[in-house]
């Protein structure tokens, strides 16, 4: 079992309040490893040396601060088998899946690390004569990033990637569900010979580790990656020093079948969708709306891939398409969730229940609900699981309708072979993204922000970086 450290200006220590947490494995319930269980004192401390370490940091040219992204990037792929293994044991991950987020977060800190020589400020044109205004992009000084459970190793590098690139220090917070792989990272990160104190990552609790880095005052920036109830705890915890925060919350994407859509193609995508990390990711496909002249033939076809879905061990060669929650509680969420919708009258087409088959771990069968009704909780709360709820439209004015009667504004899809249908879509959906003919996953050059409660700002890509910075103009009278 491993025995995890705080990392603190360049250093490993043991939490101050010398107390630990354990991490626990999903699929067999054992404990893997111990993480500390920092408080205010270990906050102090990392800020601390994260405020110390920016000004230098920041004089650096981006040129030489992307070098030290390369390494980080080399230092992973390096690693790549060992951080997989690590990251599909703390979170059930399928292997093949944990390898994909380690590799493409490797990708992605090279990703960011190009753009040290090309993120600018701007020249403004003045209404004096002989007076030039410069508008420069700053620094904001020490960020503060926030890290989630589902997908732990890469949203830290979402968080640290762009921030260290544009000058700024971080201190990361990894979820106290899955610690080890940022733990591991942080071992390699020791090895380099990055600056102490530009990036710090220390574990324990949201109400008091976390809340003392998000309301001190050294605190430039907040990003957090989480709930829309952390989301909230956030925003009223900067409120005293105003400061910025950056927040990717919860989500409860659409999937519009249209009648002329590709029926096979949108079962395949809406699948793969929904059951990627057991239903545990923020732009799954949550709900389905399919045209009425289509709905028996797609469901029939649904129902047969959703039953095909296979779950197990995580490690098993060749791997399941899914394993199971991250933790009971989370089992327990989606089966309630579950549970009330078959009440409200849902009818169930496969799944719907614990297996009967799996000896242990925290497992909820691929789900797929029928008649379903928009005013039900599970067609507007996020379920967060392998259960997928389907309503039947009269067409595409009810579907975008009723795609956004939300209070979530993340991602969302359509299935159409009519370009028409596409271009409404991309107008009239509410959401930060829209994917069309293909499944729910975004690209590091895109922009992932929602709208409504699923967040402010947003990560990758251009805007992502400049979520970082801030603006800084000067007026020059010669």
């Amino acid at each position: 079992m491993k025995t995890y450290q705080q990392f603190i200006n360049g250093e490993f220590r043991d939490s101050s309040s010398n107390e630990v947490f354990e991490v626990l494995n999903p699929f067999t319930e054992q404990v893997i490893a111990t993480a500390p269980k920092g408080g205010t004192a270990d906050a102090e401390a990392a800020l601390a040396a994260a405020t110390a370490a920016q000004t230098a940091w920041a004089a650096r040219p981006a040129s030489e601060r992307a070098g030290y992204l390369k390494q980080m990037a080399a230092a992973i792929r390096a690693n790549r088998v060992e951080l997989a293994r690590v990251l599909m044991e703390e979170q059930a991950k399928v292997s093949s899946l944990a390898q994909v987020e380690i590799d493409f977060t490797a990708d992605y800190f090279d990703y960011y690390a190009g753009w040290a020589r090309i993120y600018e400020g701007e020249i403004i044109q003045s209404d004096r004569p002989k007076e030039n205004i410069l508008l420069f992009r700053q620094p904001i000084g020490v960020v503060v990033g926030i890290c989630p459970w589902n997908f732990p190793f890469f949203v830290m590098a979402r968080k640290v990637a762009p921030a260290l690139l544009t000058g700024n220090t971080i201190v990361v917070k990894p979820s106290s569900e899955t610690p080890n792989s940022t733990f591991e990272f942080a071992k390699l990160v020791a090895q380099l010979d990055l600056p102490k104190g530009v990036l710090n990552i220390v574990s324990g609790g949201g109400g008091t580790l976390g809340n003392a880095l998000v309301k001190s005052p050294l605190t430039g920036m907040v990003s957090l990656t989480g709930s829309v109830e952390a989301g909230q705890k956030i925003i009223a915890a900067t409120a005293e020093n105003i400061t910025k925060t950056s927040l990717e919350l919860g989500g409860k994407a659409p999937a519009i079948v249209c009648a002329d859509a590709d029926l096979d193609l949108a079962v395949k995508a809406i699948v793969a969708s929904r059951v990627i990390f057991s239903g545990q990711v923020c732009n799954c496909a949550e709900r389905v709306y399919v045209d009425d002249k289509v709905a028996g033939e797609f469901l029939d076809k649904l129902t047969k891939a959703m039953a095909a879905v296979s779950y197990g061990d995580p490690a098993a060669d060749p791997n399941p398409d899914m394993s199971c929650q991250v933790s009971l509680e989370q089992l327990e969420k989606v089966e309630a969730m579950v549970e009330r919708a078959k009440q409200d009258g849902a009818e169930v087409l496969t799944g719907g229940s614990r297996p009967g088959d799996t000896k242990h771990g925290y497992f909820y069968q691929p789900t797929l609900l029928a008649n379903c009704r928009q005013d039900m909780e599970i067609m507007r709360q996020e379920i967060f699981g392998p259960a997928l709820p389907v309503m039947t439209v009269s067409g595409l004015d009810e579907a975008i309708a009723m795609a956004n009667d939300c209070e979530f504004g993340l991602t969302s899809s359509i299935f159409t072979n009519n370009i028409g249908s596409v271009m409404r879509a991309c107008n009239e959906l509410k959401y930060g993204e829209t994917y069309v003919n293909r499944e729910h996953f975004e690209g590091m050059q895109g922009f992932h922000a929602g709208w409504r409660k699923s967040g402010i700002g947003g990560a990758d890509g251009k805007h992502g970086l400049y979520e970082y910075l801030q603006s800084h103009v000067v007026y020059i009278q010669s």
